[in-house]
């Protein structure tokens, strides 16, 4: 159904709709604000662009913010896209707005998943994460609606500083809650993030290897965000378990997912070859700018300008995302690069040049090794 390559079409769009949110969150990327910025997209804007990102190939499409729900129109704007046959879901923020009623509006025009926010196992670590004195509470609250409605519920969480220690609790927390998909972000020091709150590169191969055991036990999804090395660690496990025969340039994507007991990759429409920043995956702000990701803010244009399609083929940023073989430092060489490639954002956050190679990796590729030890002979 989807490429196995990302030059002509994504297989994910992010679309900001608005930065207004009630939150403080301390990584916000968007720094958001508590009221609309007047150069949003329009309805009639909103709808052509959507018009656009269905003759993608029809990649999923996701409503982010700031806040959606703080723009009245969204599920205008989400029925438009679904009547369309576009697949949407959407992570509003845990506020007041987050009411029986949204939900049950989103479950009328026909959203396929909603996913909240939980970056602590309580209230004292979340709150102090996003900022906002009864957030937890309200997830909680909103998460029960959900299950009520009977629509499938994504927990997204931050691994900082602030919840490392405490990731057992976490995800035992998702687990009780009867989630579908754990999608994990690692934190990328951009907009409020910052680079004291990221756990270390020691601390993410740990995180890594112990989502990958964590993923042999727990009856729900796991996926990374700004944690591409996620999946060389997922291969590197099933290559030792002789569950993979992948070795070399035949380490294919297809290796890194959980296949169920029909053997069938994992059901949740995930995508059949690793996204990146700008490869597989693009981002569209509140204003119509277009970037690789929201975490790498390299502009390719706008869609006031230039049509989706055509910034996402042509524009050289995006352009250069999609060739692993430009990627410097010792990502450039891995032998993992076509199916890791690390965060181009956490790259770029760190490097200012987001073809660097990944700063939080610890892993030396093999042929580092070899020549290291063809040196020391």
């Amino acid at each position: 159904m989807f490429p196995q390559n990302y030059d002509e079409n994504p297989f994910i769009v992010i679309w900001e709709l608005t930065r207004a949110c009630e939150l403080k969150c301390l990584h916000c990327r968007a720094e958001a604000q508590y009221r609309r910025h007047p150069g949003e997209l329009t309805f009639e804007e909103g709808k052509k662009l959507i018009d656009d990102i269905k003759s993608m190939n029809n990649p999923m499409l996701v409503f982010t913010g700031g806040d959606p729900l703080m723009r009245k129109d969204v599920f205008d704007i989400a029925k438009y896209a679904i009547d369309k046959g576009v697949r949407v879901s959407m992570t509003p923020s845990a506020t007041p707005n987050v009411t029986k009623e949204a939900m049950e509006t989103a479950k009328e025009v026909g959203l396929s998943r909603w996913a909240f926010s939980l970056d602590g196992p309580n209230a004292e670590i979340h709150d102090h994460f996003r900022g906002t004195s009864g957030s937890f509470d309200l997830t909680m609250n909103a998460i029960k609606y959900l299950h009520e409605l009977e629509m499938p519920l994504q927990i997204n969480t931050v691994i900082s500083n602030y919840n490392i220690d405490h990731l057992d609790e976490m995800a035992k927390l998702v687990e009780d809650l009867n989630c579908v998909l754990w999608s994990v972000f690692f934190l990328v020091p951009t907009g409020r993030g910052q680079e004291s709150d990221m756990i270390s590169p020691v601390q993410h191969e740990k995180v890594f290897q112990w989502l990958y055991d964590l993923s042999k036990q727990v009856p729900f999804d796991i996926k990374t965000t700004a944690g591409q090395h996620y999946r060389r660690v997922v291969i590197q496990n099933k290559m030792r378990e002789k569950e993979a025969e992948s070795s070399g340039n035949s380490i294919k994507y297809a290796d890194a997912l959980k296949k169920g007991a029909t053997g069938q990759i994992d059901g949740l429409g995930r995508a059949p070859k690793g996204v990146n920043d700008g490869n597989g995956f693009v981002f569209i702000s509140h204003i119509g700018d277009v970037y690789p990701s929201g975490l790498l803010p390299v502009k390719g244009g706008n869609v006031r300008e230039t049509p989706l399609p055509e910034i996402y083929r042509e524009s050289e940023v995006f352009k250069s995302l999609r060739n692993p073989d430009l990627y410097k430092g010792k990502c450039g060489v891995c032998e993992f690069r076509h199916v890791c490639g690390g965060s181009r954002s956490r790259a770029y956050a760190v490097t200012g040049d987001y073809l660097e190679s990944e700063p939080f990796c610890v892993y030396i590729p093999k042929s580092m090794r070899k020549k290291k030890a063809a040196t020391e002979v």
